[in-house]
């Protein structure tokens, strides 16, 4: 009876919840963008200034300057409410349909970005008005490759070196072959799909589908309490292998991509050095990291002012990010060293002074890290589906990410160890695929386009998707499979 009571209280609560938004976004849009857009979409903001021309010359360039501002803040902030009402709204109800929130950040980021193509009349027009400002999108990518260093810097957190040196050999080889797997497999697809393109943009796809994003596997694990499991134990410790190759491969696929474009000739020796130096950075950052890191961290608790620790370790990230950048690396990859050198005895000298640095850094990652998803759903076009080619382009990288993972499995070298949980363990892609994809959007081929064009984009995100939301189930109908066959062999040896 208590539950049923509680039920219909949720459903309630959901309910006028959803009601509220509607309410709210009818009022902003209807209400507040009339007031706070321009009347003219694609106009400057200064030609309502220039239009009156009452007053002296002098006076109009101080207004012309004074109004673009003005309505540049209000277009952002506007645009960032949005943004984060769509991110907890869509959160909020894949959490409730046992999905990761990161799905409905991207769906929901996907509607309000292609609001044009629903019957919103003028409210659609005035989403696409405010959100597709390229002003406003400017300072949108800002914030969200902020988030996305963030991000990395949390998975960094999440692994140690000690782990890093210490998986066994069948999490090593399962790393190696769902790295190896997958971009042998997308380089194929973009060979048959994108025929167009150069074979730089082919290999750029296999670097998407590359690295694992095992946070959604992880959960599942903990959920069902499996984590101490060998399949488990396998999985994350190949996890953290293939989050250091992953942005390896990136790191080396942007390298080539840049020599290509500078006419520069391609060779395994250059190859070889591109991976090097990607290598010898991380190397670097984590042998001088674990000293300078403890030493750094060391000088900074001598400071009795509020939030030094957290203000101290975005230093250290943002400045590890800074110097893979100088080396022509991505951020991201130094975002992830800054966050993997970091142990337990490094905040020796901040224990009981503030809290745990996880907590101190959540707010930032709360506001930051679900702009990102949602940035990247509106980027989606969803009319480019009325085109075959990338409904096949979409159904040919979802097959290469599966099967890829798949091929992994075969690294197990124990017997009795499910390889079948192993490989299906290792198929969602989520943020990871996502963030090399946005990396490939800004980049450019040697003819000028992008890396990473917006149909293909659209499809990398339609990929994400599909592996994220198939895992949970899959992964449970596995190990339920592998409790029984475990329970009829025992049986059967009694």
């Amino acid at each position: 009876m208590m539950t049923h009571e509680m039920t219909k209280k949720r459903s309630r609560g959901i309910f006028y919840f959803v009601i509220f938004a509607y309410l709210f976004f009818s009022f902003v849009i209807n209400g507040g963008l009339a007031t706070a857009l321009p009347s003219t979409p694609s106009a400057d903001p200064a030609t309502s200034v220039v239009a009156s021309v009452n007053t002296s010359l002098d006076d109009t360039e101080n207004h012309i300057a004074a109004d673009h501002h003005a309505g540049l803040v209000e277009e952002v902030l506007l645009a960032l409410v949005l943004i984060l009402l769509a991110a907890k709204i869509g959160g909020e109800l894949f959490e409730r349909l046992g999905q990761p929130a990161v799905l409905g950040e991207l769906i929901f980021g996907m509607v309000i970005g292609n609001a044009s193509l629903l019957p919103l009349g003028t409210v659609g027009h005035a989403l696409t008005t405010v959100l597709h400002d390229a002003r406003v999108d400017t300072f949108l990518t800002l914030l969200a490759e902020i988030g996305v260093v963030i991000l990395l810097f949390e998975v960094g957190l999440e692994s140690t070196v000690r782990e890093m040196v210490s998986v066994g050999p069948s999490s090593l080889l399962v790393a190696l072959l769902g790295i190896v797997a997958p971009v042998t497999l997308g380089f194929f697809v973009g060979e048959i799909f994108l025929q167009d393109e150069p074979w730089t943009v082919h290999l750029f796809l296999g670097a998407v589908l590359a690295a694992t994003s095992v946070g959604i596997t992880a959960r599942v694990l903990s959920d069902l309490g499996k984590t101490q499991l060998r399949e488990a134990k396998i999985i994350l410790g190949a996890a953290v292998i293939d989050d250091v190759l992953g942005l390896i491969v990136l790191a080396a696929v942007q390298g080539i991509i840049a020599a290509t474009n500078a006419g520069q000739p391609i060779s395994l020796l250059s190859i070889g050095g591109i991976i090097a130096k990607a290598l010898l950075f991380f190397v670097g950052a984590i042998l001088l990291g674990l000293v300078v890191s403890k030493r750094f961290y060391r000088w900074a608790s001598f400071m009795r002012g509020k939030g030094v620790l957290l203000t101290v370790t975005l230093i250290w990230c943002f400045g590890l990010a800074y110097i893979a950048s100088v080396m022509g690396l991505a951020p991201i990859v130094g975002a992830f060293a800054a966050g993997l050198v970091l142990e337990e005895a490094t905040f020796i000298d901040w224990e009981g002074r503030e809290e745990q640095l996880e907590k101190l850094l959540r707010p930032v990652a709360d506001f930051l890290i679900p702009v990102f998803f949602v940035h990247m759903g509106m980027k989606v076009q969803l009319n480019v589906f009325g085109d075959l080619s990338v409904l096949g382009l979409a159904a040919g990288l979802t097959a290469a990410a599966i099967l890829g993972k798949q091929v992994c499995s075969f690294g197990v070298l124990e017997r009795g160890v499910g390889r079948l949980v192993v490989g299906l363990g290792m198929i969602p892609r989520g943020e990871v695929g996502l963030i090399v994809a946005s990396i490939g959007a800004g980049m450019r081929t040697a003819e000028g386009h992008p890396v990473i064009a917006p149909s293909t984009f659209s499809a990398t995100v339609i990929m994400v998707v599909i592996t994220t939301m198939m895992t949970p189930p899959l992964l449970q109908r596995a190990l339920k499979r592998l409790e029984r066959k475990g329970a009829s062999s025992t049986q059967s040896s009694s």
